[in-house]
């Protein structure tokens, strides 16, 4: 499974936001991923803000590059998205959060953090519920994937917007031994951490297509400033590795002086 995170793309293509042109560099960042791959990825995850203006038109720029690729494609909403428009533009091409996707032995649990008008994530109890079922009725190895970070990653202003009912959702997850992993989005970075009680359960943070924030931790490869993304091996045993990829930015052309 190839993640990646954070395009924060635009209505118009291009548009430009942080400087960059999100679409550009999402083209650009799922171009180098593929290419540092042996064979293409059994599903392609983006773990959240999608779309930075909320706009019909960012919708479906993605859906459009999205769909050229042929890969089986899964999406989470983020704080920057619109639920309804992302449902009305995608909802035939791509898995959505709230949902349940198999991926040979395993499971994969897609949850949705988006919360109209904050900035950080919540669960809410109908899909912590939802969950809990999940995951007691079913003791298959579970991946699960949730835009906003349920633990802070001690950078201050992350933390003040990460996933307000995560304590919660580590009760959950702390329940079973079925769960194996989290994925989030949402913070721009490489990060590794363990969620819960010893011996917790492991979180990885992807980073963005379109640019890196300050590092909490150091990048793997040294890259910490570059766009990159994730590569997940699940084995039929239960067993998981997972290794971190980079690339350089797709080099932006010179700015029109009129551009704001």
């Amino acid at each position: 499974m190839l993640q990646l995170s954070d395009p924060h793309l635009l209505r118009e293509g291009q548009g430009r936001y942080r400087g960059r042109t999100p679409f550009a560099q999402l083209r650009h960042g799922l171009e180098q991923a593929m290419a540092q791959l042996s064979a293409p990825p059994d599903l392609l995850l983006i773990s959240g803000d999608l779309c930075q203006d909320e706009s019909w038109g960012g919708y479906v720029q993605l859906r459009n590059l999205l769909t050229a690729s042929g890969l089986p494609l899964a999406l989470l909403p983020g704080n920057h998205d619109h639920p309804v428009l992302l449902q009305a533009v995608l909802g035939r091409h791509a898995a959505l959060a709230p949902t349940a996707l198999r991926l040979g032995p395993w499971r994969l649990l897609l949850l949705s953090s988006h919360r109209c008008g904050d900035g950080g994530g919540w669960l809410g109890a109908g899909q912590r519920t939802w969950l809990r079922q999940c995951l007691h009725h079913d003791l298959s190895p579970t991946l699960v994937a949730v835009h906003h970070p349920p633990l802070p990653i001690g950078d201050p202003g992350f933390d003040a917007i990460g996933l307000r009912d995560g304590p919660e959702l580590a009760a959950i997850l702390q329940e079973t031994s079925s769960a194996a992993m989290l994925l989030c989005g949402h913070v721009h970075q490489h990060w590794q951490g363990l969620l819960g009680a010893e011996p917790g359960l492991p979180v990885l943070a992807c980073p963005s297509t379109l640019c890196a924030f300050e590092a909490v931790q150091p990048c793997p490869l040294g890259r910490g400033q570059d766009p990159g993304g994730r590569l997940l091996e699940l084995h039929p045993d239960g067993r998981w590795s997972q290794r971190l990829l980079r690339w350089s930015p797709w080099l932006e052309p010179a700015a029109d002086v009129s551009e704001t």
